[in-house]
């Protein structure tokens, strides 16, 4: 059972969540970079550059996005966790001539509600030859995940 604290964080999270699409699909690099806090990481599929490390790369990342390829997001389905702080989405991008779909996995910092963690996962085919299928660069082994193929 839920207390009136946790509804009010899981709230506080999916707005948060909202009004970073919003941000987002202005592309303004400011709007976006607010949502997180300094340290924070954006971890993408291989392909895509590596993981953004901070508010403002982050920022620049989806500005790029929005500029090169005219994306716009739209969220299908939440879920939020306030006893961890932690939210999963899935989502469609619409960009020139292509529609994609994924989902992103968040975790906020207690108190701030700021987003220090973002997982993007991507529904697509494997990458030919890869013999691994991971986010880039992210601690995988240091988490605890399985390791062995």
């Amino acid at each position: 059972m839920s207390t009136s604290g946790e509804t009010d964080v899981a709230q506080q999270m999916e707005q948060a969540i909202h009004r970073y699409f919003a941000a987002c699909n202005t592309g303004d690099v400011e709007a976006v970079a607010a949502f997180f806090t300094p340290g924070a990481v954006h971890y993408v599929p291989p392909g895509y550059g590596g993981p953004a490390q901070g508010g403002r790369a982050i920022g620049e990342q989806i500005a790029r996005l929005v500029r090169t390829t005219a994306s716009r997001w739209s969220i299908d389905q939440m879920l939020c966790d306030p006893a961890s702080n932690r939210a999963v989405i899935e989502w469609t991008v619409r960009r020139t001539g292509v529609l994609a779909r994924g989902t992103e996995w968040y975790v906020f910092e207690p108190g701030t509600g700021l987003i220090t963690e973002i997982r993007l996962y991507l529904a697509a085919p494997p990458t030919a030859g890869a013999s691994r299928m991971e986010l880039e660069e992210f601690p995988y082994a240091e988490r605890g995940y399985t390791m062995n193929s």
